[in-house]
């Protein structure tokens, strides 16, 4: 036998009602110079938990149109030497690229933050691990 349906609201904080589509904050991305803005929800979705949608979404518009949307800066890691370079969007990543390169290639290199000053990564800079 079969319990008959209810149209009471449940306590359940799983249910599928706890929270609508309304509810939840969408990760809003403007462009002046596009004239756009870009509301991420279908972007937050489609990516796994801990992604960041807002990154991804600010490399992809640089991918596309050359340019990032409104309030976002890269840090930049160029090759003194060689024409190697990229741009991240965060601190960390572009130092760690800055000395891997500068050990493998022996070449200094530069880090262009955002806002402040340049610094040079030297190739022996590191070299005890950290």
């Amino acid at each position: 036998m079969r319990a008959a349906q209810s149209d009471s609201v449940t306590d359940d904080p799983f249910s599928d009602d706890a929270f609508s589509e309304d509810d939840r904050e969408v990760p809003t991305v403007s462009c002046e110079r596009c004239g756009r803005e870009w509301e991420l929800d279908r972007e937050v979705d489609d990516l796994d938990p801990g992604s960041h949608a807002i990154e991804q979404f600010a490399l992809d518009h640089e991918r596309h149109t050359g340019h990032y949307p409104d309030g976002v800066t890269p840090w930049v890691a160029r090759c003194d030497r060689c024409p190697d370079g990229e741009r991240f969007l965060a601190e960390r990543p572009a130092r760690r690229w800055a000395r891997t390169h500068a050990r493998h290639t022996r070449h200094p290199v530069r880090i262009e933050a955002p806002r402040g000053d340049d610094e040079v990564v030297s190739p022996g800079d590191g070299e005890n691990g950290s």
